[in-house]
């Protein structure tokens, strides 16, 4: 039996196995192909196909668009600003959570890394 990184499973044996090349190469390049043929389809023939329709609504310097959001990444510190009345404490607020974040993994000092003697992390994973 052989272990190692590129065998997971500890088998042993030569009968099932693919070279990479040229199998894979030539998968991976025609897959980039297609992909890029398809691009290029859209760019050159309908530019405006990806496009959202407020996107050619005329511009009111006034007023922001109702669609306008933050993006998914920011919805939290979002939320965290808009529930505080106070914009300091808000801001101090927002970065004490990516604080929490940054430290998150100095406190985990257990000896075990791994998930296989966990089995109720490994249920939650």
């Amino acid at each position: 039996m052989e272990s190692g990184s590129g065998n997971p499973t500890g088998l042993s044996g030569t009968v099932d196995r693919i070279p990479f090349h040229p199998y894979y190469t030539y998968k991976d390049v025609v897959g980039f192909l297609v992909v890029l043929m398809i691009l290029i389809g859209i760019v050159t023939f309908n530019p405006t196909y990806l496009l959202h329709n407020d996107h050619f609504s005329i511009a009111n310097p006034l007023v922001t668009p109702i669609h306008i959001q933050p993006e998914f990444y920011y919805l939290a510190l979002y939320a965290i600003l808009r529930s505080i009345e106070n914009k300091l404490i808000g801001v101090i607020a927002m970065i004490g959570a990516i604080l929490i974040l940054l430290i998150l993994p100095l406190v985990d000092t257990s000896e075990v890394r791994g998930l296989r003697f966990r089995p109720i992390s490994k249920g939650f994973y």
